[in-house]
């Protein structure tokens, strides 16, 4: 780990299969990270260049018979809501095939980021029988739509970065040679952020996507007042002298912020 940014590689040969090593280990690395302060980014890629995360092991039946167990949410869906509650940024990077358990784990992860000539997708659950039963159903309609979610569960077909982008399930997809050098820098800026300020927009965001806009709006305001402190007010006070809100000052904004924050570091 370097600058509060956690770097996780998924190894699990043969090809990344989601079986009770991988699962328990995504599980355990969660419960030890969510409170560890000096981790503002987790930054997840894969050991193999062909897969990402390639789906659920269907041959490890102790996993299959542990997740149709009588409770109101199965294991997977635990393991992915573990992710998508994170006070940390997390963040996908994604060269290869991504399939079934594999979409429903990225997909539970803030932000995805995927090989433009090489990244490939598919929720191909519904062509085996069932459904996606870890998320999928759920977090893909939040992300594109109606429509689209139904065409990627149930066409249950591949499909590829451009293509991902372009319905919403990835924020970019960059050439292959730019991947590592974009996620970087993005991770890189989230984590020289105050870090209360990114987990209470995190949590903004989220609480909104479920209430009325009325309601959003209010919860936005009430978390907006835990953000005013006095190491905010007095790093507000330090960009103004240094140049914000001046003509030239905003012609530049973010290189004034990011200059502030190197010689002072976010507090929370």
């Amino acid at each position: 780990m370097s600058d509060r940014i956690a770097h996780i590689t998924i190894d699990n040969p043969p090809m990344n299969l989601g079986d009770h090593v991988l699962v328990s280990d995504l599980a355990r690395f969660n419960a030890e990270v969510r409170t560890d302060d000096t981790v503002g980014v987790i930054v997840f890629d894969s050991a193999d260049p062909d897969y990402f995360y390639a789906h659920e092991d269907m041959a490890d039946a102790a996993l299959m018979e542990q997740m149709l167990q009588d409770n109101e949410l199965n294991l997977f869906q635990e393991v992915r809501e573990s992710y998508r509650t994170l006070p940390q940024v997390t963040i996908a990077k994604v060269a290869g095939w991504v399939r079934g358990g594999g979409i429903e784990f990225a997909t539970a992860l803030d932000l995805r980021f995927a090989a433009l000539e090489t990244a490939l997708f598919s929720q191909n659950e519904v062509s085996l029988g069932i459904l996606p039963g870890g998320g999928g159903t759920q977090y893909l309609p939040r992300l594109l739509g109606r429509s689209r979610a139904l065409e990627v569960i149930i066409g249950a077909d591949a499909f590829d970065a451009a293509l991902a982008e372009r319905y919403g399930l990835i924020n970019r997809a960059l050439p292959a040679d730019e991947l590592d050098g974009f996620v970087e820098r993005l991770a890189q800026r989230i984590a020289s952020f105050p870090p209360g300020a990114v987990s209470l927009a995190k949590q903004a965001v989220d609480t909104g996507i479920g209430l009325s806009l009325p309601d959003g709006l209010r919860e936005e305001n009430k978390l907006l007042r835990q953000t005013v402190t006095p190491q905010v007010i007095e790093f507000l006070q330090a960009a103004l002298k240094a140049g914000a809100q001046t003509r030239q000052g905003e012609l530049d904004m973010e290189g004034l912020i990011d200059g502030l924050l190197r010689s002072q570091p976010p507090r929370r």
